[in-house]
């Protein structure tokens, strides 16, 4: 061997250690994160059983920032030890083939993956971006990955005669609920009479007659939700079951939900980040998939509170669609915004926002308040009337799949926050949600139609909305038709974030007595009008303009439109008193 060959090994076995170490302290990291999140999920079942909603909520919000934490806790480790990762871009290709055999045997390779990209990014300050030096595309495969227990139980009613009920008895012992049930076994009678509706007499048992429950129940606000399926020969039933809490503290079970649609809802993109003790995500997520295959694995992670994976995986089908399609990015249909300037790809079923460069009078807040407004939403519990939102800097999308007109907007209107690279057009910083059919739009082709079976669930829908978010300490500011859709599955959601704010903030008022004839027809208001106050009196004549739909509307939700209502609600809030949100119907809980 030749000098110049010795000196050369050393320096190249020198590096390769560095970049191993790099890996493992990365790896670290991550599996920090993941015991800690699932500790999170342990810590949400003792809540649930102390009924302790408010810290319930706390952890809610403690674990969203969990994540970036744990990023910059390991960037700070890296530099600390290898400062010269920071500007040595050809280190983290070293880096990224050490950390791929690390994963041959992890149970969360995806997420473990995803980490790498975040820290790898941060420490490059994504000046040196590239594909090579992150997981632009997945290195290990999850499928039919598995860990110590399965991710699922299975329950067989024919073996050994046990029965039906004997088996949903000790399915719900084996949750190991640390409260007792009010009356399990009448419970359990009105689960039998649900299944029957859904599997009519005469239903024979069939051998392959099985009911399989993930080995975990889903914590949500103040319910825990028993999720799984049912088979019998042909026959495949995806349903849940929701655990709540009496005025005594004791437990019932609240209904049976049956079906991929009512699943649907339930795991909706307004009701995100269930608290789930997942040793296998991948296994947990590939499950629910089989119970709701119309769900994007995308939304399906966010679903169970890995929303830094669901922006992965979504980016990832996001470029994957405009490989497979060829129309344009355009404006979103609907009234244009005066703060976003909103446009979508016909055929994604998801629209883009970016914040406009100015605001339109009466708009007064500047883009750090618009961010700061979004950022509330992502921390605060949605109750199923809020889309959730994936927030992302530096997108950069084909320049040749945007419509002229749409082009020319986004230069006029948004300046600051579009760069032209190329062939490529960089949002430095856009909000994405699901598409969904303005309200004002779905209330006018009601109208247009004469449906007013259609036109009454809309408005009746939207005074609930209203209602749940106001329940829930959120007051929505802008509650015009336009700032609300309708999801496929006919649920009113708010969309248009940048005047909402808590309830506790608001002063509802009622409007004075005129004093004088000349206070009655003022054209400006006779009375003093603080920043903050509101007055509800008014909601009538401007939140539903037309008059048939409006007295469709107050005949739901008159209530809206009268202080009292608002009032109290705020007492309710400052009493610690959270309310029920249901994610289905009132007429389907079982009566008791």
């Amino acid at each position: 061997m030749s000098g110049e060959t010795a000196r050369v090994l050393p320096i190249h076995e020198a590096r390769a250690s560095r970049a191993a170490e790099v890996a493992q302290a990365i790896l670290a990291g991550f599996d920090r994160h993941y015991r800690l999140f699932r500790e999170a999920a342990r810590e949400a079942k003792r809540l649930f059983e102390a009924a302790d909603w408010v810290a319930m909520r706390e952890l809610a919000r403690a674990r969203i920032t969990m994540y970036d934490r744990r990023v910059q806790e390991s960037v700070e480790a890296v530099l600390a030890r290898f400062p010269e990762a920071e500007t040595d871009e050809s280190l983290w290709s070293a880096v990224k083939l050490a950390y791929i055999p690390l994963l041959h045997d992890h149970r969360q390779p995806e997420l473990a993956e995803t980490f790498f990209n975040s820290v790898a990014c941060q420490v490059l300050h994504r000046r040196y971006y590239r594909n090579e030096f992150i997981f632009w595309r997945p290195a290990v495969a999850t499928e039919h990955l598995e860990g110590e227990e399965p991710a699922y139980r299975s329950y067989y009613p024919r073996k050994g005669g046990a029965g039906l009920r004997s088996v949903l008895a000790q399915i719900v012992r084996d949750f190991r609920f640390a409260r007792p049930f009010a009356d399990l076994r009448r419970d359990l009678r009105s689960v039998v009479h649900a299944l029957r509706a859904v599997f009519p007499r005469p239903t024979r048992a069939r051998p392959s007659l099985q009911i399989q429950l993930i080995a975990s129940p889903f914590f949500r606000n103040k319910a825990a939700y028993l999720v799984g399926r049912a088979t019998n020969g042909n026959l495949e039933l995806p349903f849940a079951v929701p655990v709540l809490q009496n005025a005594r503290g004791e437990l019932v079970l609240d209904t049976l939900l049956t079906g991929q649609d009512e699943l649907l809802v339930l795991f909706s993109f307004a009701r995100a980040y269930f608290f789930v003790d997942m040793e296998v995500p991948a296994a947990t997520v590939s499950y629910l998939r089989q119970l709701m295959p119309k769900k994007p694995r995308a939304e399906m992670y966010m679903a169970v509170g890995l929303h830094k994976q669901g922006k992965t995986v979504f980016y990832r089908d996001l470029h994957y669609h405009l490989k497979h399609s060829s129309d344009n990015f355009a404006t979103a249909p609907g009234i244009k915004g005066m703060v976003m300037l909103v446009f979508t790809l016909p055929s994604f079923p998801y629209v883009f926002k970016v914040i406009r460069d100015r605001f339109a009078p009466p708009k007064e807040m500047d883009r750090a308040t618009v961010k700061q407004k979004y950022q509330m939403v992502k921390y605060h519990d949605r109750a199923g009337r809020l889309a959730d939102t994936l927030e992302y800097s530096l997108v950069a999308l084909p320049l040749e799949r945007f419509d002229a007109a749409l082009l020319d907007e986004l230069k006029s209107q948004a300046t600051s926050g579009i760069e032209i690279e190329g062939e490529h057009i960089v949002l430095k910083h856009v909000y994405i949600e699901r598409r969904m059919q303005p309200l004002n739009l779905y209330v006018e082709e009601a109208l247009q139609d004469r449906d007013d079976a259609r036109l009454e669930h809309a408005l009746d829908e939207y005074g609930s909305a209203i209602k749940d978010l106001a329940g829930a300490n959120i007051f929505p500011g802008d509650m015009l038709l336009k700032n609300f859709g309708v999801t496929r599955h006919n649920r009113v959601v708010f969309y248009d974030y940048d005047e909402i704010t808590t309830m506790l903030e608001v002063n509802f008022r009622r409007i004075p007595v005129p004093s004088s004839w000349e206070d009655e027809m003022s054209a400006e208001p006779y009375y003093s009008v603080g920043p903050n106050d509101v007055f509800p009196e008014q909601f009538a004549s401007f939140l539903v303009s037309d008059a048939h739909a409006r007295a469709i509307f107050l005949r739901h939700h008159a209530d809206l439109t009268t202080p009292a209502y608002w009032q109290d609600t705020q007492e309710r809030i400052r009493a610690g008193v959270q309310g029920d949100v249901f994610p289905y119907p009132e007429s389907m809980r079982f009566r008791r």
